[in-house]
């Protein structure tokens, strides 16, 4: 049995006061048993629309934000994965990445977002770098094993299925939804089906508004929501066991029956 968080709160540019806002949630979510706690994307910083400001805004990866994610996952002796804007050397666009932060101050895995979010009337790729295309980083806490992916990402559904290829039966996903019409419910729709289709446990944190439109949940392999947010900034705390995971996946071996695979595109 392992206990999962998500924190939802809306990050903006004031990169001292999302790193206190993380502090303080990561305190509430490890206060109410949580050994995960899964931040939004962009946590780091967020402007209210995507421009140039991201790429100024933008660290290494040794830089002071997944510093002071390292530290505080020592000091909490929880996972915190949480998603910022990391700098390109020479480019004039930056990644999208997740950093998974372990207890013992390393980095358990990263992700880079693979796509991007040009739907809607944005356009990301304008200053954001799609990750390569690579094997999925995983690691395990408490006999879960979990893997991570971005917000859009979510809208296709082979990234998902890669990564439960990779051994994940938890999948970690940082977002920051943009809300607008029917978006809200794009989000809880397909957060659930991930879940159904892949056998696994989701937990989406996303930012809240005005920036996110919130909801950040925790859903089973059954599609059940075992804990969500609403619009609240606050943490969320579900158990996820591995004896759940054999129920459904006895039940529905939809992963045994399928007949294809998942390749990359050309």
């Amino acid at each position: 049995m392992v206990a999962v968080a998500v924190a939802q709160f809306n990050a903006t540019e004031d990169k001292a006061g999302n790193l206190k806002q993380i502090t303080d949630l990561v305190d509430r979510a490890v206060s109410r048993g949580a050994h995960v706690v899964v931040l939004p994307e962009y946590a780091g910083f967020t402007a209210p629309r995507m421009d140039e400001r991201f790429v100024r805004s933008a660290e290494p990866i040794d830089g002071p934000f997944v510093t002071a994610l390292l530290g505080k996952a020592q000091e909490s002796g929880a996972y915190l994965v949480a998603g910022f804007n990391e700098a390109i050397p020479g480019s004039e666009r930056v990644h999208n990445t997740l950093i998974a932060a372990a207890p013992d101050g390393s980095i358990a895995a990263t992700y880079r977002k693979l796509h991007l979010y040009d739907a809607f009337g944005y356009a990301e790729s304008d200053h954001i770098q799609p990750g390569d295309i690579e094997a999925p980083e995983t690691f395990t806490v408490g006999g879960h094993t979990f893997g991570l992916q971005t917000c859009y990402d979510l809208r296709f559904p082979e990234v998902t299925r890669r990564i439960v290829d990779a051994g994940a039966d938890t999948l970690l996903l940082p977002a920051e939804w943009v809300p607008g019409p029917l978006k809200e419910n794009h989000w809880t729709t397909l957060v659930r089906a991930r879940a159904i289709e892949n056998t696994v446990f989701v937990a989406a944190a996303d930012q809240s508004a005005p920036t996110g439109a919130g909801n950040s949940m925790i859903v089973d392999p059954m599609g059940v929501v075992l804990a969500s947010l609403g619009e609240s900034v606050d943490t969320a705390v579900a158990e996820l066991s591995t004896e759940r995971l054999t129920e459904v996946r006895t039940k529905n071996p939809a992963l045994l029956l399928r007949r294809f695979s998942v390749t990359p595109a050309e």
